[in-house]
């Protein structure tokens, strides 16, 4: 497949064993997949496959544009068409999917992750939105692919930037996160459970609790995204 596709390899399996050490899978439960967009090639965990039976030789290297295995006798994760559908859509260069407890709890329940301060302002410019479920003839027909249908509908309905929110909650599913790499959509799919973690605390000890001021949520991301951007070191 060639040197870039190996480094890709590399690059995907590294990103799910750091998932797999995160805590926020179980079981076989997750996926990490990477883009090479000039080769037009994504790299994704193999389907079933144990975490402790990996290695950078199993990640296998999906077409982007047809969904087509290129190099691999071994199936892909079945969520890659959601991968797909988001690479297509967005501006991204990693995927990550998981069920982590706090974030899937807050899909399962359909309820968005909202922006009640500046912990969760320092990452995602307002609210993570959940999407609205799945028809019986989505769910029925290309399931998958229709899941990241659904996260780019929400997204663009809602005005909402992927480049500044990089996670979405599927209803009645779980968190994908996203990132400049498959590494950063590891270390969002951390912040955004720790995140849900808060939030549903946030729900249970003050309900009403009074959201912060669009001003403040800003502040707080400008600070550490984009060009005049002034937190941490040159």
């Amino acid at each position: 497949m060639g040197a870039a596709t190996d480094d890709l390899r590399e690059s995907v399996y590294r990103a799910n064993m750091e998932l797999a050490g995160s805590g926020l899978v179980t079981g076989t439960f997750g996926n990490v997949s990477g883009v090479d967009r000039e080769a037009g090639l994504m790299v994704i965990k193999p389907s079933g496959v144990p975490y402790d039976e990996l290695s950078p030789a199993h990640m296998v290297p999906v077409s982007l544009t047809t969904g087509e295995v290129k190099g691999s006798d071994l199936r892909p994760s079945s969520d890659t068409p959601t991968h797909l559908e988001l690479y297509r859509a967005f501006p991204c260069g990693g995927v990550v999917h998981t069920h982590s407890e706090h974030a899937t709890t807050l899909a399962q329940a359909g309820l968005p992750l909202r922006c009640m301060g500046t912990t969760h302002a320092d990452h995602f410019r307002g609210d993570v939105p959940v999407t609205r479920p799945l028809t019986r003839e989505e769910v029925d027909g290309d399931y998958e692919g229709n899941t990241g249908s659904v996260i780019i509908e929400a997204f663009r309905q809602a005005g909402v930037t992927p480049e500044e929110v990089e996670a979405v909650l599927v209803a009645h599913h779980g968190p994908f996160t996203w990132g400049r790499d498959a590494h950063q959509a590891v270390e969002n799919a951390r912040i955004l459970e720790y995140l849900a973690g808060m939030e549903i605390h946030v729900r249970l000890v003050a309900p009403d609790a009074r959201r912060p001021d669009a001003f403040l949520v800003d502040k707080h991301y400008l600070r550490k995204h984009g060009r005049d951007a002034y937190y941490g070191q040159k």
